[in-house]
């Protein structure tokens, strides 16, 4: 070069340098280079311009890429110029990007900064790629480091004195490189936890879970760090400030210094880590590859936040339970007894009366029903190490909350429908003791199927699904009305499906039949309708398919001695450490009046037993 009027010079690259990720830098793949001028950066940060210390000019050598650098008059460049008269950083790193490779050397590229980095922080050479862009031919960007020195030919004060003054400092420079405590030390505290937390993972490696990293020994100690000083027991296998040796899945000072930088790019630490653990390849003191990885790296991150505590139950919507357990009757006894007298017979009649003839007696039958109680229970259990370890909310209060719950749930259903089960089994609520309204005696339920001739014949040919189906249930419903003598306005008890058949009919024109809830009870002559999950599927002790129920539960009687109310009773098992719940009612249940519920059923697809023989 003639120009001597710069600040220090050094290679950039070398040719033929085997990297860590397998790239070589084949001559002459910055040829086009040579003779230009780049800017000089501090650590590859040139997002920010302060860092910009001053440029360097390129020369393309047949073993490589040489720099002449030169520092600006910024506080910035001064200081980097001092550095670098003093010795104290003696190491070159280029980004380059429009790298072009065949196979595992690359052959071509652009160098768009050279940057001064720490001597000895990251040996041999190794390409870093944050960016690979996908083309018509294979570009990516990259920061290459080569390890190598520099020679600072300070121009501008070249005199033997200077010389042998730079010589000697160099000398001393290089004999003490910084130690691992001594980059430790310039840490940020986040990033100190960070490397805490993985110690500590290797300590456990080590067979302590108790390993506590950041316990501090006297610094100014020569004695040796045993395992006993910090947890007990045998020497400890490893120091954390030794760098003679590098543990297995551990990360050496120059992975972290990339994890950290990586992180600083793209603001997230975490997702820093999470990149590097899926590489899982850096470079070594041995320039060899090395897989490391962190295992359970998920313990970094912060723990998990409930969103719902207590937890939320997954169940039936019960809003009609509530409709169906408030508005029964209710006595303070058990032990039901209904007595009606009959006179809708023609004997009971008034009769007309002819002189001399004789006066015959009116004649009625007295009807009479009784009701027996029966307990109906739930039972749970904890084992009480269990009730003390959950803190985040009260689980005995949430677990008796759930046992009411479900006990109105299935009365309220026994009471509408039954519960089910079969009479067989030991777990039923017999119909003798709670006596559904689906399933009552004629005398008190009315029982009407849309599938009846009257109905049918009330449909048009043009009439939708939707359309025919309401109409078939409007007509049961205020036909059942003729013989209802229930008390007041009944609600109608259906599942959400039949209430859209209603929403969704229209008159043919596109226009809804009943645009609303309110619509559909005025065509039913009910006060309300409440849809009840539980009636989805559900049929009669005939094996009928259940439209819905007409009623007006004041009718329903549930009975319950004193003592019998719902009570709840706690009991704790010494035995087997274990806290016991039971709740429990003893009831009774029954229609108290004559004809007091309607129930629509539909047969439509049945199929008759004489069809099944057939078959």
């Amino acid at each position: 070069m003639k120009n001597k009027n710069y600040d220090f010079s050094g290679y950039a690259t070398k040719n033929n340098l085997r990297c860590s990720d397998g790239r070589t830098i084949r001559k002459d793949a910055f040829k086009e280079m040579d003779g230009e001028i780049v800017p000089l950066v501090w650590h590859h940060r040139h997002e920010d311009p302060s860092n910009v210390l001053g440029h360097v000019l390129l020369e393309n050598r047949d073993d490589g890429v040489y720099a002449y650098g030169t520092f600006n008059d910024s506080d910035a460049g001064k200081n980097a110029k001092l550095l670098v008269e003093h010795g104290d950083i003696t190491g070159l790193s280029i980004y380059a990007n429009q790298l072009k490779q065949n196979g595992g050397d690359v052959l071509h590229g652009t160098i768009r900064e050279v940057s001064l980095v720490l001597a000895g922080a990251n040996p041999g050479a190794y390409i870093d790629c944050p960016v690979v862009e996908h083309a018509d031919n294979e570009t990516f960007d990259a920061v290459i480091y080569t390890g190598l020195t520099f020679d600072d030919d300070m121009t501008h004060a070249d005199t033997e004195e200077k010389k042998d003054i730079k010589k000697e400092s160099k000398q001393v420079s290089d004999s003490k490189e910084k130690t691992v405590k001594d980059v430790f030390d310039e840490f940020t505290e986040e990033q100190k936890k960070v490397v805490y937390f993985l110690m500590a993972e290797y300590g456990k490696q080590l067979g302590d879970k108790d390993f506590k990293p950041n316990e501090k020994k006297n610094e100014n100690s020569s004695e040796k760090i045993e395992h006993s000083d910090i947890y007990g027991g045998e020497i400890m296998k490893t120091n954390v400030f030794d760098q003679s040796a590098t543990p297995k899945n551990a990360l050496s000072h120059a992975d972290m210094e990339t994890i950290f930088r990586d992180g600083k790019k793209c603001g997230s630490l975490k997702e820093a880590v999470a990149e590097h653990m899926e590489s899982g390849v850096l470079m070594h003191d041995d320039e060899s590859t090395a897989t490391y990885g962190i295992e359970n790296i998920d313990y970094l991150f912060p723990d998990y936040k409930s969103l719902n505590v207590p937890p939320e139950y997954i169940k039936r919507d019960t809003t009609w339970v509530n409709k169906v357990m408030n508005a029964v009757h209710h006595t303070p006894f058990s032990r039901i007894k209904s007595v009606f007298a009959d006179i809708t017979a023609d004997e009971a009649r008034a009769k007309g009366y002819l002189k001399g003839n004789l006066k015959k007696d009116e004649v009625f039958s007295l009807l009479k029903r009784t009701t027996d109680p029966q307990t109906v229970y739930k039972r749970q259990r904890m084992d009480r190490d269990d009730i003390i370890d959950i803190t985040d909310f009260d689980v005995v209060r949430w677990i008796k909350s759930e046992m009411r719950l479900m006990l109105d749930e299935e009365i309220a259903r026994a009471v509408l429908i039954g519960d089910g089960r079969l009479s067989s089994d030991d777990d039923k609520i017999s119909e003798s003791h709670v006596r559904s309204i689906v399933n009552d005696a004629e005398l008190y339920t009315i029982k009407v199927n849309i599938n009846d001739s009257t109905y049918t014949k009330l449909v048009a040919a043009d009439d939708t699904d939707y359309s025919a189906r309401a109409k078939k249930i409007r007509a049961a419903a205020v036909t059942g009305r003729i013989d209802y003598k229930g008390s007041g306005e009944p609600v109608l008890f259906t599942t959400e499906e039949e209430l859209n058949n209603f929403l969704l009919a229209d008159d043919g024109f596109g226009r809804p039949l009943y645009p609303d809830d309110a619509a559909v009870a005025r065509a039913l002559r009910v006060r309300e309708i409440i849809t009840v999950p539980v009636l989805e599927d559900a049929t009669t002790d005939d094996s009928e398919p259940i439209v819905g129920v007409i009623v007006n539960m004041k009718d329903y009687n549930i009975g319950a001695d004193k003592g019998g109310e719902v009570n709840l009773f706690d009991d704790f098992d010494i035995d087997y450490n274990q806290q016991k719940y039971l709740i429990e009612t003893r009831i009774s249940g029954a229609l108290v009046k004559p004809k007091s519920a309607i129930v629509i059923v539909d047969t439509s697809s049945e199929t008759t037993s004489d069809d099944a023989d057939e078959g």
